[in-house]
């Protein structure tokens, strides 16, 4: 199962083909038009299935399905948390929770990047099993700006996953620390010198046990599309 994270910086109807190129199961896009937009080019491969969620049409998360795998939005769903979604998935190999993520709420005053992801985990805190269980997308955080006297930093939000047993895949498979990352998945500004690590897929050890790899773009292939990389995991499933 290889599942793609990619913030498109808007207008994915015109970057579909570059994600497509990589053969995903299930790609979580953020900044991504909504469905009637989303007018591709006569010869792209169409996906099986689309959740999208936004109050902006030209820019919300998008969750595409290129396989069997289906997807139902949780009657739970909590809008306060915006473009934080609980997913059912269905249909392939495996069934299990996705929570797609692009946390970006200028509307929350306690915070709109990783806060968002901390109230979040706690609210879904049932739902957040031990076993089949992803949380993958832009979070827009990492630790090296960590605010130690804030409950809701990078920090407590890896804490509280890895209590049930979620990881981060990318510091798993390359063995980083939080707040190290060798590879960006953000250049500021498109800024080669600006480069910081905000995208993440966090997953329950079972799926821990079954990564085969990850790999994250690299500047020069994906600087004329976006400032973000696409995070590409492959699990044996």
């Amino acid at each position: 199962m290889k599942l793609i994270a990619w913030n498109c910086n808007m207008a994915f109807r015109k970057k579909a083909e570059f994600i497509l190129a990589h053969n995903p199961d299930i790609a979580v896009i953020s900044e991504c038009e909504n469905p009637e937009k989303l007018k591709f080019p006569a010869n792209s491969k169409l996906p099986n299935d689309i959740l999208w969620y936004g109050t902006n049409p030209h820019k919300g998360l998008g969750v595409f399905s290129y396989s069997d795998y289906r997807f139902q939005l949780l009657d739970c769903h909590n809008p306060n948390f915006k473009n934080i979604l609980p997913i059912a998935v269905t249909g392939g190999k495996l069934d299990f929770i996705l929570f797609a993520i692009w946390a970006n709420n200028p509307e929350d005053k306690d915070g709109q990047y990783v806060t968002q992801v901390w109230k979040a985990i706690n609210y879904y805190e049932d739902l957040i099993k031990e076993t089949k269980t992803i949380l993958i997308g832009d979070f827009n955080s990492n630790t090296i700006w960590d605010k130690p006297r804030r409950e809701g930093n990078h920090t407590t939000v890896v804490n509280k996953l890895s209590d049930k047993n979620i990881f981060s895949t990318y510091h798993k498979y390359f063995n980083q620390i939080q707040g190290k990352e060798e590879h960006p998945t953000l250049y500021l500004y498109r800024h080669e010198n600006k480069p910081y690590h905000l995208d993440y897929c966090f997953a329950s050890n079972d799926f821990i046990e079954a990564l085969e790899t990850v790999q994250i773009g690299t500047y020069q292939d994906w600087t004329a599309l976006s400032d973000h990389k696409p995070l590409i995991i492959i699990f044996n499933i």
